[in-house]
């Protein structure tokens, strides 16, 4: 892994505990060298007063950790769900989304850099307060709000405090995250969360901690906490870069795990991905490497398997694994299809889907709305 050295306030930047954007952290404890540590993520940064953290938004202040950018977003915009990718929780229905910034990992390839990197707090363009964010997704027919654009779990205090605002109004939220959390804050994350789409980038340590800036045990951790100690509905994404993470016998090592650990009905997206960021001399994935990675997830046993950034009407609908008949057809974000019963099963089988549905799909289509929450104050 790449050394980091946290970095220090600039003197133009004086933040203190009474800004309302700064709020104690719940995650940290000292050492003896004076040192706080913050233990949110396995990162563990150890900081002196004055220095942020990696992920930049988590800083020391007064003497403890704290959240920078609470009640601050890099922006608001209204998605179809299947967008993040969720094609088993609640289908064709809108999500609320949004993101702050910083990010507790460096992945040379991040296809939001411009917020996740971002070191700017103009970044920060859009003010809102739970209970805000809960009264525009009601009041814009939001089944679910989205914590995406970059990894929510830096963010922490604020999403937790969203979510539950969220919850008071009968309202889903969803996290979309590489899973890079600890042992000691996921109980606290996920106990706030419904349905979760984790980005397992790989299935190496060699790509987690040389591309990716971190550890895949941390996120296989976080993985099998969410099957087995949790309700949260979640589906995994798995960004296909050729010549890192492509060969056929890591793809079926992971299946295997996946199948194994997690269980053969957890949804699994292979997507493409595109030259970005530190990684622009690398081509984009040819759409026969989703073919190829599908099939060889479908043979070690998995039930839901699907291809991502690239039109495949077949790769992106959900099929019955006993007999074959279609259940959702999707091209792109738009429902094509719906095969599924009131209670969820295969009308031609009767065999159940496992998901979370509503006896009718939504009709939100592919549509893209961006959303100002000073609307909604």
């Amino acid at each position: 892994m790449e050394q980091y050295s946290p970095s220090v306030f600039s003197q133009m930047e004086e933040i203190k505990l009474s800004q309302p954007d700064v709020v104690a952290g719940r995650y940290w404890h000292r050492l003896d060298d004076g040192r706080i540590q913050c233990n949110v993520c396995p990162r563990f940064c150890q900081l002196r007063e004055g220095q942020r953290g990696l992920c930049f938004v988590r800083a020391r202040v007064e003497d403890q950790v704290v959240l920078t950018t609470y009640g601050r977003s890099s922006g608001f915009c209204v998605d179809p769900i299947e967008k993040k990718p969720l094609n088993h929780y609640l289908p064709g229905t809108p999500i609320l989304s949004f993101g702050t910034a910083g990010c507790n990992l460096t992945c040379k390839f991040c296809q939001n850099w411009d917020i996740s990197k971002s070191r700017e707090i103009d970044t920060l363009a859009d003010q809102a307060s739970p209970e805000t964010i809960a009264n525009a997704a009601d009041r814009l027919g939001c089944r679910s709000v989205a914590f995406t654009y970059n990894d929510p779990v830096i963010f922490l205090e604020y999403a937790v405090d969203v979510a539950k605002a969220c919850r008071e109004r009968g309202i889903k939220t969803v996290a979309v995250t590489a899973g890079y959390i600890t042992e000691e804050a996921r109980g606290e994350f996920f106990d706030h969360m419904d349905a979760a789409n984790v980005d397992l980038k790989a299935f190496t340590e060699e790509f987690y901690s040389g591309i990716a800036g971190g550890h895949l045990q941390p996120v296989l951790d976080t993985l099998q906490y969410l099957k087995h100690e949790t309700n949260v509905w979640f589906e995994l994404t798995d960004l296909l870069i050729p010549g890192h993470n492509d060969s056929e016998e890591e793809l079926k090592q992971m299946s295997e795990w996946i199948a194994t650990e997690l269980g053969v009905d957890v949804p699994l997206h292979f997507t493409a991905f595109h030259p970005d960021f530190k990684m622009m001399d690398v081509p984009p994935t040819p759409p026969l490497t989703l073919t190829r990675a599908r099939r060889i997830a479908v043979d070690q046993g998995l039930r839901y398997v699907y291809t991502g950034n690239v039109h495949d009407e077949d790769g992106g609908s959900t099929y019955c694994h006993n007999c074959g008949a279609k259940l959702i057809g999707r091209d792109w974000y738009t429902l094509t299809h719906w095969g599924l019963t009131a209670d969820g099963t295969c009308e031609q089988c009767g065999t159940p889907c496992a998901g979370v549905f509503d006896a009718e799909p939504g009709h939100w289509g592919a549509q893209r709305q961006p959303v100002r929450l000073s609307n909604f104050r």
